[in-house]
């Protein structure tokens, strides 16, 4: 089953939309088309899930507060579930972990080294936009996953509530320190650059510019966008 697994993955025609589907899922076709082989997907979307806990514990051990500490510690857990529904996905198909994973753990640790921040609250707003950016992605990239294992990654990634929790502790921090606002809004415009080029490594382009560039555009356009909304929803500039 590991070498059907890593077989190279035929290129299909995209399905037929209704015109309602069309501008969404074409978002998701796109990207679909560049997306690595199932085995290549796990190990780098499980590497990249060990970063982001890290990413959530280190900021729990740093928060100032019982409250912040509890709640991070609770969407630690979410993120642990996510890694595990993930690595579920390698066990099912005889994949080694190490073997899978090792090739991107020195690019997914210097993108956590580079995007942690120093303060509490920095690392607290680097995970929400780091985490949420890329879960958008790795949701969208699972688009060239075959039908059965893409619907098991979609629901591995959308697992719990890790969102809704760091906004709230991101929001807290704001009303207590109505200063932080324009030190956050500056922070995480700079994570933006580092976060997209994390998920671009993660892509399989056909060496041809104009083509790989005319999709990857529209949908990098929708991931900043939904970036811009989650920041907006914290009243700060994106």
């Amino acid at each position: 089953m590991a070498s059907w697994f890593r077989r190279q993955r035929p290129r299909v025609e995209a399905p037929t939309l209704t015109p309602r589907d069309t501008a969404a899922a074409a978002l998701r076709v796109d990207l679909g088309e560049l997306a690595p082989s199932p085995d290549v997907f796990l190990g780098h979307c499980a590497a990249l899930h060990l970063v982001f806990i890290e990413q959530l514990t280190t900021a729990m051990s740093n928060a100032p507060r019982v409250a912040d500490k509890d709640a991070l510690a609770r969407v630690s857990a979410v993120a642990l579930e996510r890694y595990q529904g993930i690595v579920a996905e390698l066990e099912r198909h005889q994949l080694d972990k190490t073997d899978v994973m090792q090739p991107h753990l020195e690019g997914v640790e210097e993108f956590e080294r580079r995007t942690q921040g120093g303060a509490w609250y920095e690392q607290v707003a680097s995970a929400h936009v780091t985490i949420g950016f890329l879960t958008d992605f790795w949701v969208r990239l699972a688009a060239g996953l075959p039908g059965d294992l893409r619907g098991r990654v979609v629901a591995a990634l959308s697992a719990g509530d890790l969102e809704g929790p760091v906004h709230r502790i991101i929001e807290r921090a704001i009303a207590a320190n109505p200063a932080l606002s324009s030190r956050l809004a500056l922070w995480c415009r700079r994570l933006v650059g580092d976060t997209m080029l994390q998920a671009r490594s993660a892509l399989v382009l056909h060496g041809d510019r104009s083509k790989d560039e005319a999709q990857i555009e529209p949908v990098f356009t929708e991931l900043i966008a939904e970036h811009t909304r989650r920041m907006d929803r914290l009243g700060l500039t994106a």
